[in-house]
């Protein structure tokens, strides 16, 4: 799916994050209910909306523990 820029596996309630970059509402509705949620195996969902990147800097080091 091209709009899903990053896909993360995490410890913890969820087993995977993926990060969906759209213009719009709307579009990011239709990937995870039209298309993210009929994927075999994806058995529930969570959406949030990130409000504000207050630093790529910071994002990228928090998501690269572990990774060498």
């Amino acid at each position: 799916m091209p709009d899903i820029t990053e896909v993360y596996s995490v410890s913890g309630r969820n087993d995977l994050i993926a990060l969906i970059r759209t213009r719009d509402n709307e579009t990011l509705a239709d990937i995870v209910t039209g298309s993210m949620l009929k994927v075999e195996g994806i058995l529930d969902s969570e959406t949030m909306l990130a409000l504000r990147v207050h630093s790529r800097h910071d994002l990228e080091a928090m998501f690269s523990i572990g990774v060498e």
